[in-house]
């Protein structure tokens, strides 16, 4: 008897012990969430509202239509009223080709003399720029300037005790950490949402200077422009972007780095323009059979497919098909790396750069020169007469003529593709059009030369073969079997 309640007494110890381990690893994981509320509490008043107003240009006379329009939703729906507030209802007749349209965006004050920054896209071809401060007080601002390529704007306001935000270091930033975001979704005003970094370094399509922030703090429209602050209070990044099919926020939240925003501010402030570091290459990533073809341990870098004429890359002796794996002692792991990093280049500096060059390592020093405008390449039409031959690439090649070279900028090499079957080259992803320029990192001559190189072309190995294809350059690895 006396065991059996011993036996008891300690199962019902031990339950109690359990229960109150599970309270307490609850009120510390409880714990261990931040609290934002002294954070807001200090920088809600440097956040700020933009609205702008701009003249919609009349359908066909070429200007762009940024006006926004009431969604086609039906009045049953639950928003419906939300965006009739905002946006209105259309008129009957159709609108007035000249009414002034709002947009709304946000901002942050950057000093206490009134500079401001927010997007591009949201202050872009406004005629009226009004901001809106949280204690109701609205400025007029003239706008500094702009940068496209980065998505900034710079403005200023006059002002007595305006508030402003501490800038932070964004290249200190780490993958997990908490941030937070405040800003106007949909005009809902210093609106407060929080979440963590998913990933630094981010590349996105037609975005080469920039290396995103990628967090899941809920952003959207309204959003653009606003600060991403860390812990400590201050500002690591401007809220640019989100990946969404739907138009809304989906879980993908991309920001500008503080770093890379506070070049920007001090070149617009300064000239009024931006500069940015030019090295005159076309470069692609390195893929695993590109790597293996260029005697890689594995693949890295960005591999150079086009040499611009003139550029700084050509007066400090780079060649197509030199793979970049150092510049100025940062290391190059994707292609995507490079851009921003030349970008930021102080211009007329000499800058060491690491490079692979057929199996073998090698610094070039460069000077960095100030990026031109780009031209449009054009692209030359086809020639006649094709140069057959049976070969192990069922590849079939023709010479190009004078012109064609001349429009594709080609001196005294490349061969046109004008057919493909099935087979290695088609594999590799060789197309009729394609223009071939190099095969195993020497320049194809013509097409008797191109038949030459592919009857010697060894097996089982994978070769660099570099094509332009609507004017631009990439390289391919193309690998026979033994068979």
């Amino acid at each position: 008897m006396y065991i059996k309640y011993r036996n008891t007494v300690f199962l019902q110890f031990t339950q109690f012990l359990l229960l109150l381990l599970f309270v307490l690893a609850g009120n510390t994981y409880a714990a261990s969430l931040p609290d934002f509320t002294p954070l807001v509490e200090a920088n809600s008043a440097a956040v700020v509202n933009i609205s702008t107003t701009a003249k919609k240009k009349a359908v066909g006379d070429g200007g762009p239509d940024h006006g926004y329009n009431m969604p086609d939703i039906p009045e049953d729906h639950p928003f419906y009223d939300f965006f009739k507030k905002y946006f209105g209802e259309i008129p009957e007749g159709g609108l007035d080709p000249f009414e002034q349209r709002s947009s709304l965006g946000s901002g942050f004050i950057l000093s206490e003399d009134g500079y401001v920054i927010t997007n591009n896209h949201v202050v872009k071809d406004a005629d009226e720029i009004v901001v809106s401060l949280q204690d109701r007080r609205e400025f007029i601002a003239e706008l500094v300037g702009t940068d496209a390529s980065s998505d900034i704007a710079v403005l200023k306001i006059s002002g007595e005790n305006l508030p402003s935000v501490k800038l932070g270091d964004s290249s200190s930033l780490k993958v997990g950490e908490w941030v937070l975001a405040i800003g106007s979704p949909f005009g809902f005003n210093h609106s407060v949402t929080a979440g963590i970094v998913s990933a630094i370094g981010r590349s996105l399509p037609n975005e080469n200077y920039v290396p995103f922030i990628q967090t899941d703090v809920a952003i959207n429209p309204g959003n653009s422009g606003g600060p991403l602050f860390n812990l400590d209070g201050e500002v690591v990044g401007v809220n640019s972007q989100i990946y969404s099919r739907t138009g809304g926020f989906m879980g993908l939240s991309f920001a500008v780095p503080i770093d890379v925003v506070t070049n920007v501010y001090e070149q617009l402030r300064d000239k009024g323009h931006v500069s940015r570091g030019w090295l005159g290459v076309l470069i692609q990533d390195v893929t695993r059979e590109l790597a293996e073809s260029f005697g890689m341990n594995h693949p890295h870098g960005a591999l150079i497919a086009k040499i611009l004429p003139g550029g700084p890359a050509e007066q400090a002796g780079f060649e197509v098909g030199d793979v970049i794996v150092k510049f100025d002692g940062n290391e190059i792991s994707f292609s995507s790396d490079l851009p921003p990093i030349v970008g930021s280049s102080k211009i007329g500096t000499k800058t060491p750069v690491e490079i692979i060059r057929r199996g073998k390592s090698q610094t070039l020093n460069v000077t960095i020169a100030e990026l031109p405008v780009e031209d449009d390449i054009q692209i030359a039409s086809s020639g006649k007469g094709s140069a057959v031959k049976s070969n192990v690439l069922n590849v079939v090649v023709k010479d190009l003529t004078a012109e064609q070279k001349k429009a594709q900028e080609i001196e005294d090499h490349g061969v046109l593709v004008d057919a493909v079957a099935e087979g290695p080259a088609q594999q590799a992803g060789v197309r009729k059009g394609d223009i071939i320029l190099l095969i195993n990192n020497i320049k194809v001559k013509d097409a008797q030369h191109f038949y030459k190189m592919v009857e010697e072309l060894p097996k089982d190995k994978s070769i660099p073969i570099l094509l332009q294809r609507r004017g631009g350059p990439i390289f391919i690895a193309l690998k026979l079997s033994d068979d």
